[in-house]
């Protein structure tokens, strides 16, 4: 474990450009802490965690990240609305008047690593105008040992400006935010922007872009967890679908809660040195483990808490993206180092709005690839401006924003290491049972946690006829029993209790995932292709 005792070290940020008035390198929590109060840019809630607020933007900015277009990427980034090209050019002088922003300034200097494996760890250097941003650092990326430091040479380095206002005519942004790759200076520029979370989602969609490219590895957006018999599971879902929650199991060990590898050598890897996860609605009685690990040390993101630090996770006035970030010891059940086998089960995790998909499905590997590039959840009613029926949301791989390489590459990836392995895939709906949002209810989570478990244990047992039916929609094969789970539960039509309003609603689902599987069509194989909803024999 690091000492949280600031280092002696001097740094020269020159070879940056950037002449700051004064640098502060590798400060510990608590002096961060002690700073953030003192400048007035934070509070302090009862638990002890700092209380920050991230300003205009309490979430990312998907429109507004870009990927330097050059040598290294032109011809292997999947370029569009999610990797938008900026012009070599336009990012040297970007980051030159950055640089110059940051001149005279106090800023905070973090050096650190990415990925938990020693084969794949990649050394980073975060300059931070804020304290809090820098605490940000030292909880969510893997800290050095003292010894590390001595001779540290970074690898990547993020610049990270959230009071520097781009000028889009002039900068060639979008907008006054902006978070920029540029892999062939190996810099995320961020500026514009105080969400926290730009920070990391930059270092991790370079790895992205650098694992399968040049390592042989695939990154996953998914949270990773492993058992007392050393078989790891993985979670893949988007916001919402409960992959933090789940995963943070009490009976088995947390591996990492975001972002993770899947080596050539059959291993997973956590990317990451601590959990960013959501805080809505949490309680202690439903998520123990996030729970206590707000103390001091963590940083809560846009909570509303009152006068004597007390948090009401319930307020959603500031955002419904209240945040967390602690590092992973906080969190007493995990995995040491953060590393697992190859995985034995994975769990794609959706919520359902619509309330048509079987709480727990078996896939096929064709059908695996085939979800896993949809990467389907649901918004409701209410959660955005015109939403007043359930809408189905996709984002392929479950983490499109951070894929810099066409889905398929991901998916053929996946497919072929599940095949290796021999991993189980099963599609979870954490979402709603006995009709859509608004008529029926959420999956009770003491249910999706018995059908994971059983999933775990083997008490689903192996396919066949007596134990599994198909569905006649999406094809998948579901359970007819699961310990812990009333029967009625597995089978989504019969909780409606309406046949036709059942079918209705399934098939209008079906045509969305069609309709949304278009634009990958050309590039999948004609297996994926034949994984999405339709008749099968499993």
């Amino acid at each position: 474990m690091p000492s949280s005792a600031s280092i002696t070290k001097t740094i020269s940020l020159t070879p940056y450009g950037i002449n700051p008035g004064t640098v502060h390198y590798q400060l510990s929590p608590e002096e961060l802490h002690r700073i953030t109060l003192e400048k007035k840019m934070g509070r302090e809630a009862d638990s002890g965690a700092l209380a920050i607020e991230t300003g205009e933007f309490t979430g990312r900015s998907p429109m507004d990240r870009f990927i330097v277009k050059d040598s290294v990427t032109e011809e292997r980034i999947w370029w569009g609305s999610v990797n938008i090209p900026f012009e070599p050019e336009a990012f040297d002088k970007l980051y030159d008047k950055v640089t110059a922003y940051l001149g005279g300034k106090e800023v905070f200097v973090r050096d650190c690593f990415a990925c938990a494996d020693p084969q794949y760890r990649m050394p980073i250097r975060a300059i931070n105008e804020y304290p809090w941003s820098n605490l940000f650092v030292y909880n969510m990326f893997i800290r050095p040992e003292q010894d590390q430091l001595e001779d540290f040479t970074p690898e990547w380095t993020v610049v990270n400006a959230p009071g520097f206002m781009a000028d889009p005519e002039v900068d060639g942004t979008r907008q006054h935010n902006f978070a920029i790759l540029n892999f062939t200076r190996k810099i995320a520029l961020i500026g514009g922007t105080g969400y926290t979370g730009e920070i990391k989602k930059g270092i991790f969609s370079a790895l992205n872009f650098i694992l399968p490219t040049f390592k042989n590895t695939l990154p996953m957006h998914c949270s990773a967890n492993v058992g007392d018999n050393g078989e790891t599971a993985i979670f893949f879902g988007l916001s919402g679908t409960g992959k933090t929650t789940l995963s943070t199991d009490p009976t088995r060990k947390l591996i990492g809660d975001d972002e993770h590898g899947w080596t050539a050598q059959d291993r997973i890897f956590n990317f990451e040195g601590g959990c960013y996860a959501k805080v809505i609605n949490l309680s202690e009685e439903k998520e123990p483990e996030i729970y206590r690990a707000i103390k001091k040390g963590a940083i809560l993101e846009n909570i509303v808490m009152d006068d004597q630090g007390k948090v009401d996770f319930a307020d959603t006035s500031i955002t419904q993206n209240t945040r967390v970030s602690y590092p992973l010891t906080h969190i007493e059940n995990r995995q040491v180092p953060s590393i697992g086998g190859n995985p034995k089960h994975i769990f794609f995790l959706t919520a359902d709005a619509f309330g048509v998909i079987p709480p727990i499905s078996r896939l096929t590997p064709a059908q695996a690839a085939y979800h896993f590039i949809s990467g389907y959840t649901a918004k409701v009613a209410g959660t955005e401006a015109g939403v007043n029926e359930p809408v189905p949301s996709f984002s392929a791989c479950f983490g499109a924003p951070f894929m810099p390489l066409h889905p398929t590459a991901y998916a053929e990836m996946l497919s072929r290491k599940m095949k290796e392995a021999g991993t189980n895939v099963w599609l979870i709906n954490t979402g709603w049972t006995g009709g859509p949002y608004g008529v029926g209810t959420r999956m009770k989570l003491e249910y999706t946690r018995a059908m994971i478990h059983a999933a775990l244990s083997g008490e689903l047992g192996l396919y066949s006829y007596d134990t599994y039916h198909i569905h006649s929609v999406f094809g998948v094969a579901q359970p007819r029993e699961c310990p812990g789970v009333p029967t009625s539960v597995l089978s989504p039509r019969a909780t409606w209790n309406d046949d036709e309003a059942y079918y209705t609603m399934a098939f209008k689902l079906t045509n969305a995932f069609r309709e949304n599987f278009k634009k990958f069509e050309q590039y999948a194989s004609e297996e994926i292709r034949r994984g999405g909803p339709q008749r099968y024999a499993f």
